[in-house]
């Protein structure tokens, strides 16, 4: 389930830095209130398996980051390769360095609230798309409850998970990360474009 992007492993990479204006992405997020964001390059984004990830970015002057995974960074940005934003990369150095060797890692903050749910706009009983938000681990997989039990639904590359004939659509709706741990959530409105806390959050790793 952990796509390319797995626990407890070290990955060799390229820092570079972008201007990231309010800090919204390729992970439809919206504005982050946090500028500690980072776009991930196309090959280990994986059809937005790494938004909302959490990546500890150190550089070989010991300096380092905790990021969030926000965006998309397209090619010619290699496979390892993080493009940060310039409150971010500041941390590792000045900002006309502009590229920098790093090693970074996945992290699980203890500082994060828990998770909320949003309906893309549009959304109703008979077309859906879900987004879960601030969660702690990478998303593997979200499912609906149906009348046949749970159905995963498919994620697209701009982070929501399409139901396209509406089953489970306002329903119970289960979590699962990238460690195999699974939430359940009742009681989610289908409210297009509202953001509702579900109060639950995954354990730390």
């Amino acid at each position: 389930m952990a796509g390319r992007i797995r626990g407890k492993v070290t990955y060799p990479g390229v820092a570079t830095v972008y201007k990231a204006g309010v800090g919204d992405g390729a992970c439809s997020y919206g504005p982050s209130s946090d500028m500690m964001i980072a776009a991930m390059n196309t090959t280990d984004y994986e059809t937005s398996k790494a938004c909302g990830a959490y990546v500890f970015v150190r550089a070989a002057n010991g300096a380092s980051v905790t990021v969030r995974i926000t965006n998309e960074c397209p090619l010619p940005c290699a496979p390892g390769q993080l493009d940060l934003s310039e409150q971010a990369f500041a941390k590792l150095a000045p900002v006309s360095t502009g590229r920098l060797a790093v090693t970074w890692s996945l992290v699980s903050p203890s500082s994060v609230g828990t998770i909320s749910i949003r309906y893309k706009v549009g959304s109703s009983p008979y077309w859906c798309g879900v987004q879960a938000i601030g969660h702690r681990n990478p998303l593997a997989r979200l499912e609906v409850r149906t009348g046949g039990g749970w159905r995963q639904l498919a994620r697209t590359d701009y982070n929501y998970f399409l139901s396209p004939d509406g089953s489970g659509c306002g329903k119970a709706i289960r979590l699962t990360d990238i460690y195999g741990e699974q939430l359940t959530v009742d009681d989610i409105a289908l409210r297009p474009d509202v953001v509702q806390s579900t109060g639950v959050q995954f354990a730390r790793h």
